[in-house]
């Protein structure tokens, strides 16, 4: 980052950390750092050798933050982690909300991952220390030189809404001119939108719900962010307008400047082409398939997605068109030393997601070139300083078949010549300096490997912190899972013993079951008993007026096979039929085999029962002439309640055998005469 990076700026940029507290509890603290532009035309601005821009150091509370924020509308508020000022996604959401038009936050250290800020910083050559204060002014400085990522919840479309300011009322004389007022007003307002929206050149759809008189409401969504739209919040009168920013399904993370970054391009020829682009980590970027591409096309294609180090196919030997990839890209070429089998190939590449076979030949493709060159990688990266772009390294030695010194002198000896102070374009424009001795040539290259010593040496210093950091942070957890092991012993314990009372509980619960059981075929068996003891209950029940009953549930035969064997039907009893319904011929006729003295129904009986009983002088009398009173399993009903129902019954059934008498003597009688009326004739 160079003094001119900062001077471009024409609005500050905030650095943020947080400085005590925690922002899930009460008013935590803030370390803010503030990099403010300065002008070159200003005697009191800071010297290019010098410091980059002013800088304000203040520590704040979160409300003075956000009026600062909305004061001062920075270009960027930069912090190493978002949720740093928001305890969760929603918290997070209302603070870019707030956010002024073209405030930005960044995330210096990353997207969903991010790294450590002490790596970041000295990647970048940025001065770092733990304390909040220098961590907030390395995020600022890092924010400034557009390192980090954008954190955003809105998309890059923009609603605005014109609608009605206020109600239109319940009724009342003026009622449909004040109505049609308001509307005119929403239909003028939306047309003045509308007109300055297509006066700033920008796309926007219109959706308009027509009332009385003009417009209740028009919505625009505008391809646009808010601080691009001629139109802001405001409210006058009959007509409001809303300006928001369309939500994202959640928190998304874009690069402040994309680059294109070194890749690894797989590409599977034919008629069919398709091609891979895998990233240095081994991550999935893109894929790409076309049956009427043609080679400028797709080599189109590869340079939107990045630089290609290795081009790789998944056939031995690569074809052709892929060499001709390669030659002009100046990549590295890879190729297995057979075919690649398609089990394979569908093996690794199980976890992407690709359209045909072909999408999935060039991502096999670059996959197994990644997997094949990945410890390179590996140790390519550990040789490289922090401050070294470490693709820009693997990309000289693996395509460039250079070491990784002579690379990475390469590399530092450019970035001295841009980042000095002009000496090394001396050199080349004044042809009146002396050539250096051998001696001095000697001394230069000591010196720049004492300089690249001694960064490396503070690359060194900042990973032993940071791992003494990691060490301290893993005896922190070490001892958490200490305490967490020593409670979920005294919880295995309290359980056990818990699990012990189950046990015990269950035993007594069987137990007391089993005495139950015995004890109620004990009851059973003391009624059997009482009941062979009371045998001559009938003449019990006589001498008290009563008669016993006996009870059949149900006016079936399994009723009354059941009954049969609870306590015998014989004749003179006395049957109580509990529901008398539904019965047949069948079962009418074994009720009256028993010969019952009387038989007392609850319910209807159908009429072929009935016949069937009266046919064999059973009386049928209704529970509710003779009311049964049971007492257990035992039944009994009066005496003289019983007689006064049988002869009831007796007189009507005196009276149907009359009639069916008659109508028997009647049939015969009509059969008669018919038999005696002689024949017609025939004319």
């Amino acid at each position: 980052m160079t003094a001119r990076t900062i001077r471009a700026r024409d609005r500050p940029v905030f650095g943020v950390d947080v400085h005590s507290g925690d922002v899930r509890g009460d008013d935590p603290s803030y370390a803010l750092v503030i990099l403010d532009p300065v002008d070159e035309d200003d005697p009191d601005a800071p010297d290019a050798e010098g410091p980059m821009a002013r800088v304000t150091r203040d520590v704040v509370s979160f409300r003075k933050l956000c009026r600062l924020i909305d004061d001062r509308e920075p270009r960027y508020v930069a912090t190493d982690n978002a949720y740093e000022l928001a305890a969760d996604q929603g918290e997070l959401v209302g603070f870019l909300r707030s956010l002024p038009d073209g405030t930005r936050l960044v995330q210096v250290t990353g997207a969903e991952r991010p790294e450590p800020l002490s790596r970041v910083a000295s990647r970048h050559g940025i001065p770092y220390g733990k304390e909040p204060m220098k961590e907030a002014e390395a995020s600022a400085r890092l924010a400034a030189a557009n390192v980090g990522h954008e954190v955003t919840a809105f998309t890059d479309e923009t609603r605005v809404k014109v609608s009605r300011g206020r109600s239109t009322g319940k009724g009342g004389w003026s009622q449909d001119r004040y109505t049609r007022r308001i509307h005119g007003n929403v239909r003028k307002r939306t047309r003045q939108v509308q007109s300055k929206l297509t006066e700033a050149n920008l796309d926007f759809e219109r959706d308009v719900t027509e009332k009385y008189g003009g417009y209740a409401n028009a919505t625009f969504t505008v391809a646009a962010r808010p601080e691009e739209i001629p139109v802001s919040n405001s409210r006058a009168g009959d007509v409001r307008v809303e300006v928001e920013r369309e939500r994202r399904d959640g928190i998304e993370y874009e690069p402040l400047v994309k680059r294109r970054d070194r890749v690894i391009v797989g590409i599977d020829p034919g008629t069919t082409t398709a091609a891979a682009v895998v990233g240095l980590d081994g991550t999935v970027h893109a894929l790409y398939s076309s049956r009427t591409a043609d080679t400028a096309e797709v080599t189109e294609w590869i340079i939107e997605q990045g630089r290609p180090v290795i081009v790789a196919a998944d056939v031995e030997p690569m074809p052709e068109t892929v060499e001709k990839f390669r030659r002009s890209f100046d990549a590295a070429g890879w190729r297995p030393t057979t075919d690649l089998p398609v089990d394979e190939k569908l093996h690794r590449t199980r976890e992407a997601s690709y359209d045909n076979d072909h999408e999935r030949d060039a991502l096999a493709a670059a996959l197994y070139a990644y997997d094949d060159h990945e410890d390179q990688f590996e140790r390519i990266a550990a040789k490289t300083p922090p401050r070294l772009d470490r693709e820009a390294v693997i990309a000289g030695v693996v395509a460039g078949g250079a070491s990784v010194e002579s690379v990475v002198a390469e590399l530092s000896e450019d970035e001295g010549g841009e980042g000095g102070d002009g000496a090394g374009d001396a050199d080349e424009t004044d042809p009146t300096e002396p050539e250096r001795t051998e001696e001095e040539e000697t001394i230069r290259r000591l010196r720049e490997r004492v300089d690249r010593l001694e960064s490396h040496a503070e690359s060194l210093e900042a990973d032993l912190a940071e791992r003494d950091d990691r060490i301290a942070e893993l005896e922190s957890e070490l001892e958490e899972a200490k305490r967490e092991e020593r409670v979920e012993a005294r919880t295995r314990r309290v359980v056990s013993r818990l699990e012990r009372e189950t046990d015990r509980l269950e035993r007594e619960r069987d137990e007391a079951r089993e005495t139950a059981e015995e004890l109620e075929g004990k009851v059973e068996t003391l009624k059997e008993l009482w009941r062979l003891d009371h045998s001559n209950f009938d003449d019990l029940a006589a001498d008290r007026g009563l008669v016993s009953v006996k009870v059949v549930e149900q006016f079936t035969l399994d009723a009354l096979k059941a009954a049969d064997e609870a306590y015998g039907l014989v004749a003179g009893d006395v049957v109580y039929l509990r529901d008398a319904s539904g019965a047949g011929r069948r079962t009418a006729e074994r009720l009256a085999e028993t010969d019952p003295r009387a038989v007392i129904r609850d319910g209807n009986l159908s009429a072929v029962a009935d016949q069937v009983l009266f046919d064999h002088d059973v009386p049928v009398v209704p529970a509710d002439a003779v009311p049964v009173r049971e007492v257990d399993e035992l039944a009994v009903a009066n005496e003289g309640e019983l007689e006064d129902a049988l002869d009831d019954w007796e007189k009507r059934a005196e009276r149907r055998r009359r009639a069916e008498k008659q109508e028997h003597l009647d049939r015969i009688i009509s059969e008669h005469r018919a038999g005696r009326t002689p024949p017609e004739t025939e004319e």
